[in-house]
């Protein structure tokens, strides 16, 4: 081992930014080459929901999404890496889906174990990490919101489904998980027990970073893990689930959902913190003790909403290289783990 073990969580296009980030602090030798992921499993649209429903399998498209992130940058890896990434066109029956979908629904259906699945499709592109899901079952987001009716605009509606509660017009208030206490895939708890470093987000609020959290086994391992937790703000609100969210926001809706949860680090883009005392209060109720916000310029494009994997790994890399705490996160002074209760 280079470095600290770091363990990110979340999916989509949020966990392949911050993949691809440690991936540049694993070639500067700031965290150990062996990256873990740890993905969400709710998506229930395009090609990862038509498999999902077809075979009953885990949705592929963001655990694809991560390996793309980790996979090996030789020959042969960039060839694998492009065909699993490789998109069908055309109006057939494979119209939409990525190669890469099809070819770990295949290995979970005949393996029958997800994890498995993972290990060969990452043997394959040459990752040195891992990839794991955070549930070995498909889940279902439910969540309630308002806005919704023109008679009352408080009134609560409960809709369900990763894209609805993605693309809902209303307000987001809370979400939870079908079912409501899943289990955790119990590699990924391991890993982000016996994790360094831990990186939340950025990503989809609602759909692929509170996730993480619902999960029972999965949150408690967060809390407890003797850890440097770090938070990663989204650049700009999402249409939809987090439309008009400040950054403040952001954060409440975390503490409202894992009130326990405390981070060494908030990691901002300073341009997409109008007023950064406001950020500042608002992170204070969820920092440890010396805990800090980050602000730095991460975005690729300031017209794109997309973090730039050189520039957020220096904001990472300082983090890292930032004060250790008095003792570990998640445990007592005397080295015994602390086990703060869950929401």
């Amino acid at each position: 081992m280079t470095g600290p073990r770091a363990v990110a969580l979340g999916g989509g296009h949020g966990l392949h930014a911050t993949l691809s980030a440690l991936r540049v602090l694993a070639g500067r030798g700031v965290v150990d080459p062996h990256v873990t992921a740890v993905v969400t499993v709710a998506d229930d649209g395009g090609s990862s929901g038509r498999l999902r429903r077809e075979l009953g399998s885990l949705p592929p498209g963001d655990l694809r999404m991560a390996m793309a992130a980790l996979a090996s940058y030789d020959v042969a890896g960039r060839r694998w890496t492009a065909l699993v990434q490789h998109r069908f066109g055309g109006t057939g029956a494979l119209a939409g889906h990525a190669v890469g979908n099809l070819l770990l629904a295949g290995l979970m259906d005949t393996l029958r174990d997800p994890v498995a699945a993972l290990d060969e499709v990452g043997a394959l592109l040459g990752v040195r990490g891992r990839v794991l899901p955070m549930s070995c079952e498909p889940l279902d987001i439910e969540a309630e919101v308002t806005g919704l009716g023109s008679d009352d605009p408080a009134r609560a509606y409960r809709i369900r489904g990763q894209v609805a509660v993605a693309s809902t017009p209303g307000r987001v208030r809370r979400v939870w998980l079908q079912p409501e206490r899943p289990r955790a895939c119990r590699e990924a708890v391991e890993a982000v027990r016996d994790a360094d470093l831990l990186i939340l987000g950025p990503g989809s609020w609602f759909t692929s970073v509170l996730p993480h959290l619902l999960v029972p086994e999965l949150r408690d391992a967060v809390l407890t893990a003797a850890a440097r937790r770090v938070l990663v703000l989204n650049l700009a609100p999402e249409p939809g689930e987090t439309a008009g969210f400040s950054p403040e926001r952001h954060l409440a809706v975390l503490s409202e959902h894992a009130p326990a949860l405390r981070v060494d680090a908030v990691v901002a883009d300073v341009a997409a913190v109008p007023v950064p005392d406001r950020l500042h209060r608002a992170a204070s109720t969820m920092l440890s003790p010396g805990g800090r916000v980050h602000l730095a310029p991460v975005a690729a494009d300031p017209a794109v909403p997309r973090h730039d994997p050189v520039a957020l790994a220096d904001a990472l890399g300082s983090v890292v290289a930032g004060p250790q705490l008095p003792h570990p996160v998640g445990a007592s002074p005397d080295g015994q783990t602390q086990h703060p209760g869950g929401p």
